[in-house]
């Protein structure tokens, strides 16, 4: 297993995220699937000049992402865009893309759930054959997210009947144990229902915090990951809630007071807020990273 990271939870310049990440331990990086973002030749340059690999990409599923909306051009749109994201991770040299198929946020159906179901295994089908025919090296990894993100895909075994019906070895599950534990009566036993199957593992605490800033027993879980034949990246994926009380802080001043170097869009903004977060402080999402790289460092 290796050091990675996610650059979703705070919009800065790639430079200056490679820069922390380097210093403290990192080996490779998770990027948003925002290809916009990241143009592939001085992209990979910076990469090489911090000795940081591009492990993979995650779909970014905000505005009209979504493969389980009723509108049939949204659906292709957004089959679109996975594809995009595929190709760009494919292009900086990544080994997976992960997968949310639906719109982060949406708590309301809006078809029956045998039709958002048909939608995705089709959807899935067809992303898998672009996969496999022009970029092969590339792993897939579908996510649940927990209940109060998503109502479709909770569970370990919804993912899992869902790459069942698939019926691609593209796919795998990419396994998130903030969501999990939320939904799971056992995270353990989730990852060892796994086996052979997890393509991706995104390292948060129970409150999706710096890892070892909650309760998790992080030896338990990379120990239970090694055993079910795991061997990729601890992504680390850290959103922590901004306390907006008079009380909190955490010891350290979070959020961004000053204007920030990158421009933020008011769709990344609004994804961000969405998720119970704000524009972290350089210094908070410094030591969010470098407590995480600390717990685990013993087991990579």
């Amino acid at each position: 297993m290796h050091l990675s990271a996610h650059t979703w939870m705070r919009p800065e310049p790639l430079e200056t995220t490679l820069q922390r990440l380097s210093t403290l331990g990192y080996t490779s990086i998770e990027l948003e699937g925002e290809p916009s973002l990241y143009p592939i030749e001085p992209t990979r340059r910076l990469l090489a000049k911090y000795n940081i690999k591009c492990w993979g990409t995650v779909t970014i599923m905000q505005g009209t992402r979504d493969l389980t909306a009723a509108d049939p051009q949204q659906r292709r749109d957004t089959i679109r865009y996975i594809k995009d994201v595929i190709s760009f991770s494919s292009a900086l040299g990544g080994e997976i893309v992960t997968i949310v198929p639906a719109l982060v946020g949406k708590l309301v159906p809006t078809a029956s759930p045998e039709e958002e179901w048909t939608w995705v295994v089709e959807a899935l089908r067809e992303i898998a054959l672009f996969t496999s025919t022009n970029h092969p090296r590339i792993k897939l990894g579908i996510e649940p997210l927990n209940r109060f993100e998503t109502y479709f895909l909770n569970r370990t075994d919804q993912a899992l009947a869902l790459i069942d019906q698939v019926d691609s070895d593209r796919y795998g599950i990419a396994f998130d144990p903030f969501h999990l534990a939320l939904e799971e009566k056992d995270m353990l036993s989730a990852i060892r229902k796994c086996t052979s199957r997890i393509t991706d593992f995104h390292a948060a605490d129970h409150n999706r915090l710096a890892a070892g800033d909650g309760r998790f027993d992080w030896n338990e879980i990379v120990q239970t990951l090694k055993h079910s034949g795991y061997d990729g990246a601890l992504a680390v994926e850290c959103m922590p809630p901004v306390d907006r009380s008079p009380v909190g802080r955490y010891g350290l001043e979070q959020t961004e007071s000053l204007k920030m170097s990158t421009e933020v869009s008011p769709e990344r903004l609004q994804f961000i807020i969405d998720h119970g977060s704000a524009l972290l402080s350089d210094e908070y999402y410094t030591y969010l990273m470098r407590k995480s790289a600390e717990t685990l460092k013993p087991f990579v």
